[in-house]
């Protein structure tokens, strides 16, 4: 939790250094988001066990490009830590450390509501690599992802985010609440 931390420091404040770096320029069509995640975890069946993921947190990157009409996309990269409590069916428990690190590239429609605030909606796809070292766990899986938001602009360069993120990955991991610093280029 402290390396995720540390991490979500160091990036929010490269973020910010580019903002005031940056002030004076014209707005582009290029944004980078830094964020942090908490995944929500979900019980799944495991052979003849079942997995069930705890809250866990985590970091991450959005690269964005604005297109025409308030579409935009974007490429993502994730990596979050949770706990996950295996149980057999004869009642044995044990509760382990699980790592997933997931990227995407996804479609992204905003919309605004009122002055500085809009709300948003992504759909795309997603690749995800899940490691639990102490079942012996290490694979990787394909799906899709659905996420709703909202983005409020603090300046032309810097926006604060918060989203809810579903995905068809059936997994311990689970779904995800972000919140994070947008930069407009």
């Amino acid at each position: 939790m402290k390396k995720i931390l540390t991490s979500l420091i160091v990036l929010t404040s490269l973020t910010l250094n580019l903002c005031a770096q940056e002030e004076d320029k014209e707005k582009s069509d290029f944004y980078i988001a830094t964020k942090a995640l908490m995944i929500l975890g979900d019980t799944v069946k495991h052979g003849d066990a079942t997995l069930s993921g705890s809250l866990g947190y985590g970091i991450g990157v959005d690269l964005g490009y604005k297109l025409e009409k308030g579409f935009s996309v974007e490429i993502d990269a994730t990596y979050a830590t949770s706990d996950v409590t295996e149980q057999t069916e004869h009642g044995h428990k044990i509760t382990v450390d699980a790592s997933y690190i997931t990227t995407s590239l996804a479609l992204v429609y905003i919309y605004p509501i009122v002055h500085h605030l809009e709300i948003f909606g992504k759909v795309g796809f997603e690749y995800e690599i899940e490691k639990i070292n102490d079942l012996d766990i290490d694979t990787s899986d394909t799906g899709f992802i659905y996420a709703i938001g909202l983005e409020y602009e603090m300046n032309e360069h810097v926006s604060l985010l918060g989203e809810y993120e579903a995905t068809t990955i059936e997994g311990p991991r689970g779904n995800s609440m972000i919140v994070g610093v947008i930069y407009h280029f």
